[in-house]
């Protein structure tokens, strides 16, 4: 498993390339050759940028589901809706496709943000937003995730 770390900015071009920090590249290395999975995030409107490797281990989880049960099915559908590969070129660029731009409001400036093993990719403004909204709420938010931890159950 993956453990990434840090937000970059980057723009995107014309086409929809955005270079990939070389702190990500440097983390990424041992999985570069496997390629990634670009899909929209199921909470918010970014998109959600999985190494191959980690691709793989979500999918042992979501095979599984019973497809026989008709929640699960509509949960793996929609889970996997606009799911792409991608890969990441010579120059460090990695192309994401026009509809999931579209999704996630994607035009210039770009945030790359680190989400233990997923990099979460982001319009710059919307990132800001959510940020800034969450951050009121987020010592409540903390100790109601992590507050029923014992400090020795979490190392």
């Amino acid at each position: 498993m993956i453990n990434l770390i840090g937000t970059y900015e980057c723009k995107a071009d014309a086409k929809g390339r955005l270079m990939v920090s070389s702190a990500f590249k440097k983390q990424l290395a041992p999985v570069l050759q496997d390629g990634f999975v670009v899909k929209r995030s199921v909470f918010q409107s970014c998109l959600e940028l999985y190494p191959m490797q980690e691709w793989n281990l979500m999918m042992a989880k979501i095979n599984k589901l019973n497809r026989f049960v008709k929640k699960n099915n509509d949960f793996i559908r929609r889970f996997t809706a606009g799911v792409k590969m991608v890969e990441m070129d010579a120059s460090g660029r990695i192309l994401i496709p026009k509809d999931l731009c579209v999704f996630a409001g994607i035009e210039k400036e770009i945030v790359l943000s680190s989400a233990v093993n997923i990099i979460e990719i982001w319009d710059k403004n919307k990132y800001e937003e959510v940020i800034e909204d969450t951050t009121s709420d987020f010592a409540e938010l903390a100790e109601e995730v992590m507050g029923n931890f014992d400090v020795d159950e979490l190392s």
